[in-house]
């Protein structure tokens, strides 16, 4: 169990991915993400493992939930500033969690 102030620590906010490209060095495929969490945070990038679901075209645009407070993350080549939320299914891909309807880049989770 964690506390309510434990959890209060992780800043979970809202971002629109506004770049996309491919992650040919990654050991599983994954695609490298600049996301636009506003003017208090700014962009990030983020690697994610959601090849299966997604394709580029699909991401430009769509709002997600991250981690934005965790330090920075050597993946293989790439730096990684953020950590993009996301489920497994029943076929072991991942679902990014993202709002049902928009809301500013920057929001935190509540």
């Amino acid at each position: 169990m964690i506390s309510w102030d434990d959890f209060e620590k992780v800043e979970l906010r809202v971002g629109t991915i506004i770049e996309v490209s491919d992650f040919p060095e990654a050991r599983k495929p994954a695609y490298k993400l600049k996301v636009d969490f506003g003017p208090e945070v700014g962009v990030r990038k983020s690697s994610a493992q959601i090849t299966d679901l997604y394709d580029k075209e699909t991401l430009l645009g769509k709002q997600v939930l991250a981690v934005t407070n965790f330090p920075p993350k050597q993946i293989g080549p790439f730096v990684s500033e953020c950590l993009v939320t996301g489920v497994h299914n029943e076929d072991g891909a991942v679902a990014l969690v993202s709002p049902d309807s928009g809301v500013s880049n920057g929001q935190r989770l509540c």
